[in-house]
């Protein structure tokens, strides 16, 4: 998504496209996008780490639940000059009452970290998205600059060309010829750093994408999900950012923590039911039957002190976390006006990049017509058009920094995630596996059958 001034942008693409195929085959960086919100491991990893998260909640309801043991025992016994064989077989229940409020903030607890998990997930997805980005304009950039070295290269051949031929008319010197020979190596030199840096530039795409690239396309432009004003930025990113979002329900986790680790110092109230049968209970041929059912109420009187050292040590990490959410906001307002100012100089980059490309185009022209009547040596042509090649990498480059600037303005805001740009691609729903595990009372396959 290349905003703004989008035929200078496509006319990059279009450069690209000389090497990488036609545009009717080309990638967008919208479908770049959606292949890598779809495909990137990075991103698949932690969305299966938010599902590992999810299984914290059913884990902490099971303290509302009972939990039911069978046993059974048999043995050989001799008493008395008698043998018998013992045997038994049990069944015990035992349901929790209440056990200090642990069960009760442990569940609150596990919640809050499932939704602190889902913040993450955005981290993760705005950074694989961002780095999406990146790539492609990476490679739109590597590909521009070497079809503007090849350019070159042409043009310092023909330079090379054109004075030998002057030499040999006698209108020419060697001076001449051994400066645009020097040009030529020179530029050859750059253009193989081109074709190195090109390749670099398909070996990101290749790992951030997750395909080969077998042609750059168009895009559609993202100014419209930008922010007005910095004031308007610094406000969506307080309310949006995941990185703070995350962090502030950090702080509800390690207060809950406190309560859990408090519910300790608290009597425990339970009831246990138990059922039996046991076979030569009292000799050879007898049996018994029994049931009871017990209240138990267990009250905490000294834990050697450990019990209160884990609700100090939760306390600092109260404490803790609440210096980290304060830390995040500061990083997310500086990230806000960073990237508030880096759109703003790329756009004024593009400006001053534009005026010097004409500007060069008129110095080049000019210079040439004049060494045709003697004013002007080879020397100033190929200075003339190192300048202008100069100018126009620099164009290259402010194109690319002003689509990379907007992406980082939208990260920073948090809004930079599938939804919000549009992309064509099933949308991961982070509540689905929630739902389908939280109310699970027993069964070992995941909902996806592993």
């Amino acid at each position: 998504m290349l905003l703004g001034r989008s035929t200078r942008i496509a006319a990059v693409v279009a450069g690209a496209l000389t090497v990488w195929g036609t545009a009717a085959q080309a990638e967008t960086l919208a479908a770049a996008l959606a292949a890598a919100y779809a495909n990137n491991p990075t991103l698949n990893a932690q969305r299966a780490a938010l599902r590992a998260t999810d299984e914290g909640v059913p884990q902490a309801l099971a303290g509302y639940r009972p939990t039911i043991t069978a046993a059974a025992d048999a043995g050989v016994a001799r008493t008395n000059g008698v043998n018998t064989t013992p045997a038994g077989v049990s069944i015990t229940i035992e349901q929790p009452i209440y056990a200090g409020n642990r069960t009760t903030n442990g569940v609150l607890l596990a919640e809050t970290a499932v939704l602190a998990g889902r913040e993450a997930l955005r981290v993760v997805e705005q950074q694989v998205l961002l780095g999406g980005v990146q790539a492609f304009m990476g490679l739109v950039r590597a590909q521009a600059i070497l079809n503007l070295r090849v350019q070159n290269v042409d043009f310092q051949r023909e330079q090379v060309r054109a004075a030998e031929d002057r030499l040999n008319v006698g209108e020419g010197t060697r001076t001449d010829v051994a400066q645009t020979r020097a040009r030529l190596a020179a530029g050859q030199s750059e253009l193989n750093a081109a074709r190195a840096a090109l390749n670099t530039a398909i070996a990101v795409y290749e790992n951030v994408i997750g395909h080969r690239p077998s042609s750059l396309g168009a895009a559609k432009a993202v100014d419209p999900y930008l922010p007005k004003s910095l004031q308007q930025s610094l406000d969506m990113a307080a309310k949006y950012n995941p990185s703070v979002l995350a962090s502030h329900y950090n702080v509800d986790i390690a207060s809950y923590n406190v309560s859990v680790l408090e519910g300790a110092l608290l009597p425990t109230v339970s009831v246990s039911g138990t059922a039996s049968h046991r076979i030569d209970a009292t000799g050879p041929g007898t049996h018994t039957n029994s049931a009871s059912v017990v209240g138990r109420v267990s009250v905490p009187i000294y834990g050697a002190g450990l019990p209160s050292s884990r609700v100090r040590a939760a306390k600092q990490t109260l404490g803790q976390r609440r210096l980290e959410y304060d830390a995040a906001m500061a990083q997310s307002r500086q990230d806000v006006i960073s990237a508030w100012g880096g759109l703003d100089a790329s756009r004024a980059q593009i400006r001053a990049a534009d005026a010097q490309v004409a500007a060069e185009r008129l110095v080049l022209s000019g210079v040439t017509e004049e060494r045709k009547v003697g004013q002007r040596t080879t020397l100033d042509v190929l200075n003339a058009q190192q300048d202008l090649l100069n100018a126009r990498v620099g164009q290259v480059s402010a194109q690319h920094d002003r689509v990379v600037a907007s992406y980082t303005l939208l990260s920073a805001v948090g809004k930079l995630g599938a939804e919000n740009l549009g992309l064509s691609v099933q949308r991961y729903d982070e509540t689905e596996h929630y739902q389908q595990v939280r109310d699970r009372w027993f069964g070992l396959r995941t909902p996806d059958g592993r």
